[in-house]
């Protein structure tokens, strides 16, 4: 099922929190931000590109009305919806003229509305996109080339973070034929170049200190060309360099490698810093690994806590990796106890991953037949078409029970 994306925005905590719990109810709903204002909404929907925004009108800084039209004006495939407390027609007008889909009055919303007015819309932008590309197959060609911003986070070091960056980046590109930059964001201890056997000369630290203007041209020159198709930007060969690179200067080399790349792929730190958040918040899809041992089970409880503090959940999917029942941790149960669904299980397969990054060769390219590169595809293949998130699988389970009672019903009623 498609999911309509949704950013709210509204300079009110409690009333973004209400509207995402009561849409987040929905199962072609997915909330993928918050906005805190409309200057703030403006900046997500560049980085998120949403297909709905619910814009409170009241937002400050920029007046929703405002950040309504460099919204629309930027990307006319957004669609919004301005929910206010006024009932001007004078606003009623400048909304629209702003760009505006639809309108809403807090004290007049009744039960079921916001996601109908939701639906409507998204349906009306999905057939006007269509029209402006000349049918609905090149519509849906158009949007699958929006540019995508992969974290791969892990809850704790030695989870695979770095080894599932490298071979999903890997067979993003294989798979695609697409544009897909990788960046180490493991800013002391990065290892992605050596996990592709390159050897840079210059990094993410020596760019960041350029004093020329930055575009795509001068960035591309510091990004290192694989085989694979992959273009990486490598962590600093120095730890001590690593403070040289601000969450701000992180937030400006993503939007500038959303010019002119597909897929950008993160492999984050092991440990929580303002440039993993910085991350986090820039990101399309968030990927949390997590290794089969009960210190990573609460190393992930806390992590999923934290995403869902900052939001992130509902764009996040659960990766275990190394999984094996031999280790006496059973997937069913961790699910149970972290009560989120694992969307992909990469296999332990010891020989072909530690063999891979010893030569520097991603095994999805080396061994493409093995297991883990199979697993590995499947997780990129989620990331790909958009899928495997939590109202997937949670309704992927109740079909399937469903399905299951009923099979047993037939078996019981010959």
């Amino acid at each position: 099922m498609e999911k309509i994306r949704i950013l709210i925005a509204s300079d009110l905590p409690e009333y973004r929190q209400e509207l995402a719990e009561d849409l987040s109810e929905e199962k072609d709903f997915l909330i993928i931000g918050e906005a805190v204002n409309g200057a703030n909404a403006v900046k997500k929907a560049e980085h998120l590109v949403p297909d709905i925004i619910l814009m409170d009108i009241n937002t400050p800084t920029i007046e929703g009305i405002e950040a309504t039209e460099k919204i629309t004006l930027a990307h006319p495939s957004i669609g919004v919806i301005i929910i206010s407390t006024d009932h001007d027609n004078t606003m009623i007008k400048q909304a629209m003229m702003a760009g505006a889909g639809d309108v809403l009055y807090k004290d007049e919303i009744k039960e079921g509305e916001i996601p109908q007015a939701v639906r409507r819309l998204h349906l009306t932008q999905k057939t006007r996109s269509a029209s402006l590309v000349g049918g609905g197959a090149a519509g849906r060609e158009q949007k699958y080339r929006a540019p995508q911003v992969i974290t791969i986070f892990g809850a704790k070091g030695g989870a695979g973070k770095t080894t599932l960056s490298v071979n999903v980046a890997a067979g993003i590109a294989q798979e695609t034929k697409r544009k897909v930059a990788l960046i180490d964001l493991n800013l002391q201890f990065g290892d992605v170049a050596s996990y592709m056997n390159i050897q840079p000369r210059r990094t993410i630290a020596e760019f960041v200190q350029e004093r020329n203007q930055w575009d795509t041209q001068l960035l591309n020159s510091y990004l290192i060309p694989h085989n694979s198709g992959v273009k990486i930007l490598a962590a600093p060969l120095r730890p001590e360099d690593a403070d040289l690179v601000t969450p701000e200067q992180i937030e400006r080399i993503i939007t500038i490698l959303r010019e002119s790349f597909d897929y950008i792929v993160i492999d984050s730190p092991p440990y929580i810093s303002d440039t993993l958040l910085t991350a986090l918040d820039t990101s399309n899809q968030i990927i949390l690994v997590m290794s089969m041992d009960l210190p990573a089970v609460k190393n992930v409880k806390l992590s999923l806590n934290l995403l869902d503090t900052l939001h992130h959940s509902g764009k996040t999917k659960l990766v275990i990796n190394r999984g094996a029942k031999q280790f006496g941790v059973d997937i069913h149960d961790v699910e149970r106890t972290i009560d989120f669904l694992a969307a992909e299980e990469v296999p332990s397969e010891g020989n072909t991953v530690v063999n891979a990054a010893n030569k520097g060769i991603p095994f999805v390219l080396s061994h493409p037949q093995t297991p883990v590169s199979k697993a590995v595809q499947r997780v990129a293949r989620l990331i790909i078409d958009d899928m495997g998130y939590q109202n997937d699988l949670r309704q992927g389970k109740e079909k399937g029970n469903k399905n299951k009672k009923t099979g047993f019903k037939n078996i019981f009623s010959r």
